[in-house]
């Protein structure tokens, strides 16, 4: 369908209302309401505001499709708890006792006691349980599960490469039934105004994307480290459009560990965390690192790597002033004032996740303490000139950028005061960060549009998270209406 006419919309925020015609997936008019005029399909707005498509710029989407059917063990406060919350849904909804069981979201940086594999043998004997830290650095394995993939642990909770290895070896559904999660994922993305969505999988994300048809979404094959030499065979370089994909599938950036994450306290820092001397870990050392990004760059791939500790940001900002390369940095958690400009400067985007600020807040207050004025710095990045994209990291966070909007803005996502509100930014530019830089729906624009019921301008941030999306356009195709 290449003829769409929208009737009764509010381009913008605070817009008037006006018709908006779009043909071969562009907006090519906007005019007064009720102008005479014909198109393939009408939809009507019913006077709500009419704004870019979102982007979620960091999602593993087979572990999100995957995690909305785990057991989710979020609430748990403690390792008994989150052993109570898996008899207890186990309860309610039997399983087979050969049935792997799987549950996600537990954050154990703050747990009194410690996750070990006997006590889910105490709790379920015999069978085998695999149970996924929210930031998905950590994976807590049964004695069962770990004969399963063939392995012996005297914890059974594995980190960083250890946690990944292992989840890419643990049994999973048949390859059509996740494709069909996948589809009802990036639906699910799109019902929430979601027209983008950079897979951050780590698999063959060309190759899957490949075999699954045309998507809700536009999708970015994100390149893991150990596909790099098939990638530069296969003659992808970023940005490309895979053929036969409708133009709706590119080759994404190429990804790279710098360090862990901040609940495993594997975020690379320069201070040691409280109670020991480490300061973290480090993943790729500068002499790894640096050839990895030169070799990628050299191949028209534009590096992503994840840092999230100071000292990790600090080595990955040398990295790439270094090898003189465009790039992303995933997370930016925590950031040493010096580098903070650095990110303009050297033209490295800071991809961040929003959600992560609230939902991380108070185990930065005990493992950073001393230096959150630091953390999560988005008004810092802005007013430096440096670029922000917003992402999910689901299923780290849901994959909702309002959540990310609304976090952003507010520096909270429950009863409690702001968390540090001097990083706190305006919804303007929170919709940008999440719309890939578009501020407004201009004549010439692509046609990645969405309708919001109403206008988001001076809602709280909880109406925002509840905001309903009446329609979503992706090239000029509805993907989502109300």
């Amino acid at each position: 369908m290449d003829d769409l006419l929208l009737r009764r919309v509010r381009p913008g925020l605070g817009g008037e209302l006006a018709d908006v015609r779009v043909n071969d997936g562009r907006v090519t008019a906007i005019t007064e309401p009720g102008a005479p005029g014909f198109a393939a399909r009408v939809v009507d707005g019913h006077g709500g505001t009419l704004l870019p498509g979102l982007v979620d710029a960091h999602v593993h989407v087979v572990q999100w499709a995957t995690s909305r059917r785990r057991i989710p063990l979020d609430a748990a406060r403690s390792a008994g708890e989150a052993i109570e919350l898996l008899l207890a849904h186990l309860l309610a909804t039997p399983a087979p006792q050969s049935e792997l069981v799987v549950g996600a979201g537990f954050r154990d940086g703050l747990w009194p006691d410690l996750p070990h594999k006997d006590l889910l043998q105490r709790a379920l004997p015999g069978r085998a349980v695999a149970l996924f830290s929210a930031d998905l650095h950590t994976l807590w394995l049964s004695p069962a599960a770990l004969k399963l993939i063939g392995r012996d642990h005297p914890t059974g909770v594995l980190l960083e490469n250890d946690c990944m290895s292992a989840t890419a070896q643990l049994p999973t559904a048949a390859i059509d039934v996740q494709d069909e999660w996948v589809a009802e994922a990036v639906a699910a993305a799109a019902a929430r105004g979601v027209t983008q969505i950079v897979d951050y999988e780590y698999a063959d994300t060309v190759a899957d994307w490949t075999r699954r048809g045309a998507p809700a979404a536009r999708i970015s094959c994100v390149i893991a480290r150990h596909l790099l030499d098939q990638t530069i065979e296969r003659g992808h370089r970023t940005g490309d459009v895979l053929p036969d994909s409708g133009g709706l599938l590119t080759v994404g950036p190429f990804k790279l560990f710098v360090d862990g994450s901040l609940n495993t306290r594997t975020a690379y820092c320069h201070d040691p965390y409280p109670g020991g001397d480490s300061p973290g870990l480090l993943e790729l050392p500068p002499a790894e690192l640096v050839p990895l990004l030169d070799r990628a760059f050299a191949h028209g791939l534009i590096p992503a790597v994840h840092a999230i500790g100071d000292q990790a940001n600090t080595i990955a900002l040398d990295a790439f002033e270094e090898v003189d390369c465009p790039g992303r940095i995933e997370h930016a958690q925590l950031l040493s004032p010096a580098d903070v400009p650095r990110f303009a400067e050297l033209g490295v985007i800071a991809a961040v996740q929003p959600a992560h600020q609230p939902d991380d807040r108070d185990v930065a207050d005990r493992h950073w303490h001393g230096r959150t004025s630091r953390a999560f710095p988005y008004r810092s990045l802005l007013e430096s000139g440096a670029r922000l994209e917003f992402g999910s990291d689901a299923p780290v966070a849901p994959l909702d950028p309002w959540d990310g909007i609304a976090s952003a803005i507010s520096r909270t996502d429950d009863d409690r005061p702001p968390w540090h509100p001097e990083q706190a930014i305006s919804l303007p530019d929170a919709l940008a960060a999440s719309s890939g830089g578009r501020r407004g729906v201009s004549v010439g624009d692509v046609a990645d549009l969405m309708v919001t019921a109403a206008d988001p301008s001076g809602l709280s941030p909880a109406d925002l998270r509840a905001l309903p999306v009446t329609a979503t356009i992706l090239g000029g195709h509805v993907t989502h209406l109300v």
